[in-house]
């Protein structure tokens, strides 16, 4: 982990970084001395309910990262607040659970629109911020493994979040050498909203266990992955994806072999 002093004075900004993934990356670079701003559409019920680490508390900015106007603001309002954007973590995003054949046209726009093209728009607005600074600027996407194999009930969504790694890669030349744009593809991960998705604490329990780690990865786990990929540490790494899935999901016909399915 990176020390405490590893990202003073550096500006932060983190989408979608009020709960889940996104708070635990905030508290993260707060941590490690970073300034950080965070966005929702909605905001938390008080200011003690934003990340923090050593007494030190993330700004909130309201913002629908979906809108390209909502988005520039954002990010024109954390060069002003922070004194720069050094880091954006394109952290919003997430979809229902959905049988495809009768989701409507709409929905499935919807869920495109927040998983990649609202990246898309807050990636631009950072790289007119960074372009113009004298240390350039790092820009992180938050993916998922559903966008890397067949994501069944989340198609929308696994095609979204393929999309982005691929968009990554593009950016990474267009904006080089200034900017540096690399994504962070979790697992499972253990969050407060995890029922929602793995069932009951036994069903979490049992889908951990499928896991070549035996457990689900954290907040923090994915969190330290981005420290590192948005430090010096990192500074020749433009373009890439980092897995963060414990060793990822054994195949099937393993568990058949060894007659346990």
């Amino acid at each position: 982990m990176p020390g405490p002093d590893e990202f003073a004075g550096k500006g932060v900004v983190v989408t979608g970084g009020t709960r889940g993934i996104g708070a635990g990356i905030a508290s993260a670079f707060l941590a490690a001395g970073a300034r950080v701003l965070v966005c929702g559409r909605t905001p938390p019920a008080t200011d003690a309910d934003l990340p923090s680490a050593d007494g030190r508390r993330a700004r909130f900015y309201r913002a629908d990262v979906r809108d390209p106007d909502q988005a520039a603001a954002l990010m024109a309002a954390g060069a002003d607040s922070l004194g720069g954007v050094d880091v954006l973590i394109s952290n919003a995003g997430g979809a229902p659970e959905t049988a495809s054949a009768t989701a409507s046209p709409r929905f499935h726009a919807k869920i495109i629109e927040l998983n990649l093209t609202a990246p898309l728009h807050c990636a631009q607005a950072a790289n007119a911020i960074m372009q113009a600074q004298d240390d350039g600027g790092a820009i992180l996407m938050i993916g998922s493994v559903s966008g890397t194999r067949p994501s069944p009930g989340t198609a929308a969504y696994g095609a979204a979040k393929a999309g982005l790694q691929h968009l990554v890669t593009s950016l990474a030349i267009e904006w080089a050498p200034r900017v540096r744009l690399n994504s962070v593809v979790p697992g499972f991960v253990a969050t407060d909203a995890a029922a929602s998705h793995y069932g009951d604490p036994e069903s979490a329990a049992a889908v951990a266990r499928t896991v070549p780690l035996r457990r689900m990865a954290s907040p923090a786990d994915v969190a330290a992955a981005c420290l590192f990929l948005a430090s010096p540490r990192a500074a020749y790494i433009s373009g890439a994806s980092l897995l963060v899935h414990g060793g990822g999901e054994p195949p099937a016909f393993l568990a058949v072999a060894h007659g346990s399915l």
